[in-house]
């Protein structure tokens, strides 16, 4: 018996709250809230819906309302709910555990650096964190060890001791246990480890500096080379931040997406330091926009499990209700926090960093090989080949109005794109925004070189454009011979949305209108997406090159002097062109609005 949404929607209340959508069986397919419940409903059952919101309705055999006061109530409630009934259909977090923190108790008189999963009840100690993962605690557990020589030992093990361990040969810890050290060396050593953790390691490199020229006017040779050690130690790790900033605790979520693929990256900052990344792969059961799906996100990430709220929560895109998820994550954080996705200065390199991160987490996605044989199957498939191809090769042309055309081949295997085969062409000798001859003239040089016994043949050759560049393209096959190579031309629908594409198989008048799931239009869609980029890369290049005159000299403020400070702290012009903004700003005499004037000047 079908739902009657009719009868249904005539008594449901207009209140903020939460809905749970039920099967024939009473379990739990979907659950969501509502500023609105009677509107929301209503939205479900008229009006045109995507494929997979109509799979969901046709399984309705009941839906369950909870009226609240507020709409911060709904989300909390919405979010406990997906966490206790974990629906099908809802946005899901696999990882559910506790992060991960590191311990210094306040017991011992020589405590430990100590990792533990979640913080205990009784209050013994102080915990640093939360990690964003087991591998980023021990990475910092043993540079505190080698830099600070602080023990990492059970304490049972500690009170048994006679002589020292291992640890100390290797010059990992300073023996507390057989009184090789001073309590108070111990805990100064101690300090120094934690407020490296807690992102404070100017001051603490301050301090040693200090120490050490003290040490050095003493005539303690020993303490002041041994703190010289702990120094350049230090500075090591503080070049490896990403960013020097003067705080700040926040998570960046960036959203990568692809078609047949999706990845979240959550980056974590405490106290100015990057402390890492976690990677997440949520199932889009509704097909929600990316808006929507970060948004869901971001209310379980928080709501829904036991992860802290930072101070600031980053996302790549603008999430709906955000003014309603940041009220919900102040109350459940019992602090203020913000929620934004418009930054500036660091936290926009953050956010870069973030987004690079999840770029490249979805690219490893999509490169599994168990996926990637899949979709090689499908494409068979699709084309009616006897047999799966094993090479594909995709063209592409990218100018800016004629301007320095460049054309691009990108080529996929079963192990995904091999970069070493990709080529670029640079196009002469056309007229100025004419694809057809780019398209013509690349295609003419790829497979004459090909005939002249230089590279592998295709099994397929993709060309994107449609229509004009497959007639292209058949046109240069038949002049040069070519004759077992298998032709698909790419038309972007009248929407040019991704899923709508028209494909034709070696002429025109032989179309093929995949599915948006289809694996084989997944993996089209992925070397197009590659070629495009390819393209755009060198097409950019090409130009730069061209427009890129500026020189030191010709930039206002560089005179004799600062210039001579360039090349000295960068070892030539070369070394400048490669500097970012913030590396230039380093330079003395350099502000960061030179350094902003430079930089553009070189690069435009």
């Amino acid at each position: 018996m079908s739902f009657d949404s009719k009868h249904f929607l005539a008594s449901v209340s207009a209140a903020p709250g939460v809905y749970r959508m039920l099967d024939a069986q009473g379990e739990t397919l979907y659950v969501g809230k509502a500023k609105r419940l009677k509107s929301r409903l209503a939205s479900y059952f008229r009006g045109t819906l995507n494929a997979k919101t109509q799979a969901l309705v046709s399984r309705i055999a009941d839906v369950q309302v909870t009226i609240t006061r507020t709409e911060t109530e709904a989300l909390l409630l919405e979010q406990t709910l997906i966490k206790e009934l974990r629906p099908p259909y809802n946005i899901l977090l696999r990882d559910d555990k506790s992060y991960p923190f590191v311990f210094v108790s306040d017991r011992h008189p020589y405590p430990a650096l100590e990792y533990k999963r979640a913080r205990a009840r009784r209050d013994d100690g102080r915990y640093l964190g939360p990690y964003p993962s087991s591998g980023a605690v021990r990475e910092s557990l043993s540079l505190m060890q080698k830099i600070f020589r602080i023990r990492n030992c059970e304490d049972s093990v500690f009170a048994h001791r006679t002589r020292p361990c291992l640890q100390y040969q290797i010059q990992r810890c300073s023996a507390p246990c057989v009184d090789y050290i001073s309590e108070d060396d111990y805990r100064r050593d101690l300090e120094h480890a934690v407020m490296c953790l807690e992102g404070k390691s100017e001051q603490v490199t301050d301090e040693l500096t200090a120490a050490m020229e003290h040490a050095s006017q003493a005539l303690a040779f020993e303490e002041a080379a041994r703190l010289r050690d702990q120094i350049q130690h230090l500075r090591q790790l503080q070049a490896r931040q990403f960013v020097d900033t003067e705080g700040g605790d926040a998570d960046i979520i960036a959203l990568a997406e692809r078609p047949g693929a999706l990845c979240v990256s959550v980056l974590s900052v405490r106290q100015g330091r990057m402390l890492g990344a976690n990677h997440h792969a949520p199932s889009n059961g509704l097909d929600l926009s990316s808006e929507a799906l970060l948004g869901d996100f971001v209310s379980q990430l928080y709501l829904g499990q036991s992860r802290e709220v930072p101070s600031e929560v980053i996302t790549t895109h603008p999430l709906p209700d955000s003014d309603l998820l940041q009220d919900a994550l102040s109350t459940h954080a019992g602090k203020r926090v913000r929620l934004t996705h418009q930054v500036r200065g660091h936290r926009a390199q953050w956010l870069q960093l973030a987004r690079t991160n999840a770029e490249q987490q979805l690219a490893s996605q999509l490169a599994n090989q168990q996926q990637l044989a899949k979709r090689f199957a499908a494409l068979r498939d699709a084309l009616e080949m006897p047999d799966t191809p094993q090479r594909l090769e995709c063209f592409d042309i990218s100018h800016s109005h004629g301007e320095a055309t460049v054309a691009s081949c990108v080529v996929f295997d079963h192990q995904g794109p091999v970069k070493s085969d990709y080529r670029r062409f640079n196009i002469e000798g056309v007229a100025a925004g004419d694809d057809y001859a780019a398209m013509r003239q690349a295609l003419t040089r790829r497979f004459k070189r090909l005939q002249d016994g230089e590279g592998k043949r295709p099994d397929v050759l993709v060309v994107d454009g449609g229509k004009g560049q497959l007639n292209m393209a058949r046109e240069v096959f038949e002049e040069l011979g070519v004759t077992d190579v298998r032709l698909l031309g790419v038309a972007k629908g009248t929407t040019r949305k991704a899923g709508l594409e028209t494909l034709f198989i070696e002429t025109v008048e032989r179309s093929l209108a995949l599915d948006g799931a289809s694996p084989a239009l997944h993996l089209i869609q992925h070397i197009r997406d590659e070629s495009h980029r390819f393209a755009i890369t060198g097409h950019r290049t090409r130009r730069d090159k061209a427009r890129r005159t500026s020189t030191l000299q010709d930039i206002p403020g560089v005179g004799p002097k600062r210039r001579r400070e360039l090349l000295r702290y960068f070892g030539g012009l070369h070394g400048v062109r490669k500097a970012s903004r913030q590396d230039l700003a380093k330079v003395p005499g350099i502000s960061d609005s030179l350094a902003g004037a430079i930089h553009q000047a070189l690069h435009g």
